[in-house]
C-alpha cells in the first residue's frame, strides 16, 4: 500500500475531489411532517443506500446522512458509471503492483462515490474501508486517515468488528477521526466496542438476528434484533457516558417498517430505500420512544433459549464488562492479543480461532450461517450467534468486495 503522505496519495485525493464543486448538483429537500415526527422522539435517519438517483426520490429535510458499504458500492460500480475514473485512477497508480492498485483504485472509488453523495444531499457519509484491511492495523489506520483526509467534515469512517479492527478503530478515534463501527449484533459486542474503541456509533444489524432464529426454525424471530438493539442502546449510553464524545446506537438492517415504529427513540436508524418507501405509505407517523419497552422472545417448541445461547445477543455479563475494562485500560498491541485476552477472562466466543475449514462453510452459507453446523461448538461456549453473523457477514462483504475488485481488475490488467 502507499504511504498517505506519498505524492501519489495527494494525486488520488486530488483526483477524487476534481470536478466537484460545493454545490454542484445539491437536492432541494422537501420538510417532511411524517418523518418530523419520527425525528421527534430522538431518532436520527440515514439512507442505507448508494444509488443516488433512489435517494433522490426519498430524501428530505429530516434526514442527516447516508451510509454505503462494500456491497452498495458494488452494485454502483457494477453499473460502469466508474470505469473512466478506474482508468484514470490507474495512471496515477502507474508502476505499482497490480494488488496494490486494485486496493487504492477500490479505496478512490468508495471516496470519490461518497463525495458524490455528499455533494448531493449535503449530510454525513459513511465510507468502508476494504475487506482486506479487516486484519491489517497499519492498512485501517493509513487509509481511514486518507479517507479524512479527503472529506473530514462530511465523511464517517466504517470499520468492522474485528480484534484487530478494535485497535484501529480505538487509534483513529485518538486522531480525531470519525468512526462508524459496523458489523455488531449484541449488547455484549458493543460494551466491547463502546469502552475500548469509544466509536462515534455502533450498529446492531437487527434484520439479521430474526432471520437467524426463523431460517434456522428455531422460532419466529420476533421481536429478537429490537430486543438486542434497544439493550444495546442502554450499555453504550452508560458505557460512554464520560467519553470526549458520546457513542450512538444505529439501529442497521432494518427489514420491515414495523421495525421503525418498534424503535422509535433509538439514536440512529439507517434505512434501506424500499422500507423507506414502505413506511411512508404503510405506518400512519404516530411514534413514540419505545426505548422502554421490554419486547417478549418466543422460541420453538424443544429449543432452548439457553442452549442456543440467545440471551447473549441482549445480556451483559460481568465477564464482558471485565474484558471491556481490561482492553481499555491496556489495550493489546496486535488483534491476537485481543482474542487472548478474551479466551482468559472467559469470553472465548467472541474472538474465536476459527481453522480455514470453518471459514469455509460460513462463506458458503451466505449472511445467515446454519445453526445446526455450529450448535455444539455454541453448547460448549466456542461460538456464539452474535459472533457467526459478525464472521458471516464479513465473508459477505469480503465477496462483494472481489466482485468491486474483479471489475477494476478486468478494466487495468
Amino acid at each position: 500500500m502507499i504511504a498517505g503522505d506519498t505524492a501519489v496519495a495527494r494525486s488520488l485525493k486530488e483526483l477524487a475531489l476534481s470536478d466537484l464543486g460545493p454545490d454542484t448538483g445539491r437536492l432541494a429537500a422537501p420538510k417532511d411532517d411524517f418523518w418530523r415526527k419520527l425525528r421527534a422522539t430522538g431518532s436520527e435517519i440515514w439512507l442505507d443506500t448508494g444509488d443516488i438517483d433512489e435517494a433522490a426520490k426519498l430524501w428530505t429535510a429530516e434526514m442527516t446522512a447516508l451510509t454505503t458499504n462494500n456491497t452498495l458500492l458494488n452494485k454502483e460500480v457494477q453499473k460502469g458509471i466508474y470505469d473512466s475514473f478506474i482508468t484514470k485512477a490507474n495512471k496515477v497508480l502507474s508502476g505499482l503492483p497490480l494488488g496494490e492498485r486494485v486496493l487504492d483504485i477500490a479505496f478512490v472509488l468508495n471516496a470519490r462515490h461518497g463525495l458524490r453523495l455528499v455533494q448531493r444531499f449535503g449530510g454525513k457519509v459513511s465510507v468502508e474501508l476494504h475487506t482486506d484491511l479487516a486484519d491489517d492495523l497499519a492498512g485501517i489506520l493509513e487509509y481511514g486517515k486518507r479517507f479524512h483526509e479527503i472529506s473530514p467534515d462530511h465523511f464517517i469512517v466504517k470499520v468492522p468488528l474485528t480484534a484487530t479492527g478494535l485497535l484501529g478503530a480505538r487509534k483513529l478515534r485518538e486522531a480525531g477521526i470519525p468512526v462508524n463501527f459496523t458489523l455488531e449484533f449484541s449488547a455484549r459486542q458493543n460494551a466491547i466496542v463502546t469502552a475500548v474503541a469509544k466509536p462515534n456509533y455502533v450498529n446492531v444489524f437487527l434484520g439479521r438476528l430474526g432471520s437467524y432464529l426463523s431460517d434456522n426454525k428455531l422460532g419466529d424471530g420476533a421481536f429478537v434484533g429490537e430486543k438486542a438493539t434497544l439493550s444495546s442502546q442502554k450499555i453504550v449510553r452508560s458505557l460512554s457516558a464520560r467519553h470526549r464524545e458520546p457513542t450512538r446506537q444505529i439501529g442497521a438492517s432494518i427489514r420491515s417498517a414495523d421495525q421503525i415504529e418498534a424503535l422509535a427513540g433509538i439514536d440512529v436508524f439507517t434505512i434501506p430505500t424500499a422500507v423507506v418507501e414502505k413506511a411512508r405509505t404503510g405506518l400512519s407517523g404516530d411514534f413514540a420512544s419505545r426505548l422502554a419497552e421490554e419486547y417478549p422472545i418466543t422460541v420453538a417448541s424443544g429449543v432452548s433459549m439457553k442452549e442456543i445461547g440467545l440471551e447473549k445477543l441482549w445480556e451483559v455479563s460481568d465477564k464482558v464488562l471485565a474484558l471491556a475494562d481490561s482492553l481499555d485500560r491496556e489495550p493489546p498491541e496486535s488483534g491476537t492479543g485481543v482474542a487472548a485476552r478474551a479466551r482468559e477472562l472467559g469470553c472465548a466466543d467472541m474472538f474465536p480461532d476459527l481453522s480455514p475449514e470453518a471459514k469455509g462453510f460460513l462463506a458458503s452459507e451466505g449472511k445467515i450461517p446454519r445453526h445446526a453446523r455450529w450448535a455444539e461448538a455454541i453448547r460448549r461456549g466456542e461460538l456464539a450467534i452474535d459472533t457467526l453473523l459478525n464472521l458471516a457477514g464479513l465473508a459477505s462483504f469480503t465477496a462483494d468486495q472481489a466482485a468491486l475488485d474483479g471489475r477494476i481488475r478486468g478494466l487495468i490488467a
